[in-house]
């Protein structure tokens, strides 16, 4: 009995299969062409085309010295970043022998390597291989060039060309999977920096250059917002007189991420890497710069990293103020105090005109001020009625009140705009103009007294030019005919030592325009008022 149960299964087994195969055919198989073959061997066997590796034998952190006409730069080979970069041109105090160093001493290192996703894991803090211990860089330029193998195979060569004429580094991240997977990141390069201690009147921070426009981004913001896509031309952080930036080749794709860590600040550029098969390579061209925030260099650059030198809603005058201040500098005096006294003359010819009518109204308003007296005399318990025949008084003498402060008017824009321009131009940074005045981005102070003055920047002094420009405000003031209005009067003369008290720790570049504005403006009254008396 059970016998006949086994070849009845049996039976029904060879009915069912063969039914199966009538009902349902087998499919003829798909020919795959052979560069496919291989592709699918590894997406789905893990065989890896053959690719020459050579592993990397490096177990302590090493430091590379580059040395340049323009800068000094310590390499590490931990993560191939940079832990120091001197500027040449610059020193780090007016009086010190130290070199300018770009890279905070709170940070650890800049212009740092990672991938996005993880996807290398260790490259950030992995000891790379280089292959010089140090590079001079002549006439002819030099390389510098890194190297690492992960675990999984994947190697990754960051590589450095110096010239000796350019702050501009250009640097190739090339990475090679020779692992078993293929790679679909994004290559991060970080740029680390702090924001200076003291107030900052220009921007300070991250910044890129997204969608062709620039976007600084306050530290305080960094929280609402640390991410930036669109077409990010380049990311950089910016000090009062320099930067440091990544500039990439190819754009498209990239992003911008802030992140705040205790005041360090990363900006960093991502780059999408494609997908990277097993076997294969790919190699990313990125300019890096840590440079003077000097227009007219960053001009020279092939990018559009010189929108980074910005001065806000005054940018359309302050930057042919600095062109023409760099040009006077240049070609008829080397010294940037007699520059900007040349400038301040040169804008107030060109408001002389203006000068003139504003003047001349102030002269026949000054003619006026015995009537007046009568008229507050006479209505004074009825300030509505002497306000009505003051007015008269004006429209039957042709007097306009208001011309005596368009002067002042029309030199707000150009006042901010050389404020922004003087504050920020790292061509004044160390600049002396003669005597005690041996930094014209600094406060003048004629000796330095030993202990602090409320509201007086340290080091505390005598601020000489600040007190001659306090007492050529004072003068103007009593020249300029006295308003209707005696509290208003009042309060008029003491706008110079309001004035005074604002200007002590402003820089002194900014406050000897101010000084010979103030006096080219008394020359000008002056010479109205006996050519009309």
């Amino acid at each position: 009995m059970e016998q006949v149960r086994l070849f009845a299964a049996i039976i029904l087994s060879i009915i069912v299969f063969a039914g199966w195969n009538f009902l349902f055919p087998p499919q003829k198989p798909i020919e795959v062409p052979v560069d496919q073959q291989v592709e699918q061997s590894v997406a789905v066997t893990g065989d890896t085309p053959a690719v020459d590796i050579k592993p990397v034998d490096v177990v302590a952190e090493s430091i590379t010295v580059v040395d340049s006409p323009l800068y000094r730069i310590e390499f590490t080979n931990r993560g191939a970043a940079v832990k120091r970069f001197e500027l040449k041109n610059y020193k780090e105090t007016l009086d010190g022998d130290a070199f300018k160093n770009v890279v905070p001493d709170e940070v650890d290192r800049t212009f740092t390597l990672a991938f996005n996703k993880n996807s290398v894991v260790g490259v950030e803090n992995a000891l790379f291989e280089a292959d010089k211990e140090n590079v001079r860089v002549g006439d002819n330029g030099a390389s510098l060039a890194f190297r690492w193998v992960s675990p999984s195979g994947v190697e990754i060569v960051r590589t450095f060309n110096f010239a000796p004429d350019s702050y501009a580094i250009v640097s190739e991240v090339t990475v090679r999977n020779g692992s078993q997977l293929a790679l679909d990141d994004a290559l991060s390069l970080g740029v680390v920096s702090t924001i200076e201690d003291g107030r900052a009147y220009g921007f300070e921070g991250p910044s890129g250059f997204i969608d062709g426009s620039l976007e600084n981004v306050k530290v305080k913001k960094i929280k609402d917002k640390s991410l930036y896509t669109g077409s990010v031309e380049w990311v950089a952080q910016q000090s009062r007189y320099f930067m440091t930036a990544v500039i990439p080749e190819e754009s498209t794709g990239a992003s911008m991420f802030l992140e705040d860590n205790k005041g360090v600040i990363t900006a960093e550029m991502n780059l999408p890497t494609g997908v990277i098969q097993p076997g294969t390579e790919k190699s990313y061209v990125v300019d890096i710069l840590a440079a003077p925030k000097s227009y007219r260099m960053l001009k020279q650059l092939d990018s559009s990293i010189h929108k980074a030198v910005n001065f806000g809603w005054f940018d359309i005058i302050a930057k042919p103020c600095l062109s023409l201040m760099n040009f006077i500098h240049d070609h008829v005096v080397a010294n940037y105090g007699i520059a900007i006294i040349i400038l301040t003359i040169l804008i107030k010819l060109v408001f002389w005109p203006l000068g003139n009518k504003s003047y001349t109204s102030m002269h026949e308003m000054k003619k006026l001020q015995p009537i007046m007296a009568k008229i507050r005399e006479k209505y004074a318990d009825d300030k509505q009625r002497m306000n009505q025949e003051v007015m008269g008084l004006y429209k039957t003498y042709k007097v306009n009140p208001m011309s005596g402060c368009l002067p002042l008017v029309v030199q707000m824009p150009i006042f901010f705009a050389l404020y922004r321009m003087l504050y920020s131009a790292v061509e004044l940074r160390h600049a002396p103009f003669f005597g005690w005045i041996t930094d014209l981005s600094a406060p003048d102070r004629l000796f330095h007294f030993g202990f602090t003055i409320p509201m007086m920047t340290p080091p505390a002094g005598i601020p000489v030019l600040t007190l001659l420009m306090g007492a050529t405000m004072f003068l103007q003031q009593k020249m300029s005919p006295a308003t209707g209005d005696p509290m208003q009067a009042k309060m008029m003369m003491m706008m110079p030592l309001v004035m005074t008290v604002i200007f002590v720790n402003f820089s002194s570049g900014l406050v000897l325009y101010w000084l010979v504005n103030n006096v080219l403006s008394i020359s000008q009254q002056y010479y109205i008022t006996k050519k009309l008396s």
